[in-house]
């Protein structure tokens, strides 16, 4: 581990890989991002049974918590993206829109500061989820036609197939996951880096020898403090924006005329 001055720097590598904290050696293995996103999901569960236990004609509380989330989710994406005859789809894309919400937060979060959605896995995980939901219910819905429909879009002369339908193919099949699960973790490993740069920064201006260096630390630290607000806003956007293309990949699947 190299050394500047009094303060020792760890190694990058731990910046995103956590030693196991569980099952050491076995693909059971707990380490630091299995973990919080175990907590996250119980959090979830504890949010969603403590706000519909003991409903109320005039929520407040836990449920009226619930009650925001759920109609922010069914009328700023379902009614609006998907459709008005999708209700159905709510309770899976408002849990999706809460549990990368919650894995989004832990970035600020003062002894966390670390998010899960900056592991590839946790983004491709999602993204190949969303990406087997539309693709069983666009085959569902309009069965063959859901593929013809993007390969051979209607309306483009016949000689255009020859370039439109491999690029239609390489969108449907492997652009849309991969842009999904890509934007997400690119984002929020960006601003943990950041972060932690920044709190690097204001360690090492605290730990110097002469006492007016320490002055120093009053700008990153302040900056750091900024970022974190920024990252806040960040987390919800991301969270929302996850949700939001499912919405439109599933409108999509259901509505060939979209």
């Amino acid at each position: 581990m190299p050394l500047l001055g009094a303060f020792t720097f760890p190694p990058i590598d731990e910046i995103f890989r956590w030693k196991d904290i569980w099952f050491a050696g076995t693909p059971f293995a707990i380490n630091k991002t299995a973990l919080l996103v175990i907590i996250s999901s119980l959090l979830i569960l504890a949010l969603m049974i403590g706000g519909s236990r003991r409903m109320k004609l005039q929520p407040g509380g836990t449920q009226n918590v619930v009650e925001m989330t759920y109609e922010f989710v069914d009328n700023g994406i379902t009614k609006d993206v998907v459709g008005h005859d999708a209700g159905r789809y709510t309770p899976f894309l408002g849990t999706l829109f809460l549990f990368i919400l919650f894995l989004n937060i832990w970035e600020v979060i003062p002894g966390i500061q670390f998010p899960p959605t900056s592991r590839m896995g946790i983004p491709g995980y999602l993204a190949i989820q969303t990406y087997v939901i539309y693709l069983i219910v666009g085959f569902k819905n309009q069965g063959l036609k859901y593929l013809t429909g993007h390969l051979f879009p209607p309306g483009v002369p016949k000689a255009l197939y020859i370039l439109v339908t491999p690029i239609e193919f390489v969108q449907l099949f492997l652009v849309r996951p991969f842009s999904l699960a890509v934007r997400l973790l690119a984002n929020m490993m960006a601003g943990h880096i950041l972060l932690t740069a920044l709190s690097l920064l204001t360690a090492y201006a605290l730990s110097t020898n002469p006492g007016i260096l320490k002055v120093i630390a009053i700008g990153p630290f302040l900056l750091n403090i900024g970022v974190i607000g920024f990252e806040i806003l960040v987390a919800f956007l991301q969270a929302y924006i996850f949700t939001l293309l499912t919405a439109v990949y599933l409108g999509d699947a259901l509505h060939p005329e979209h």
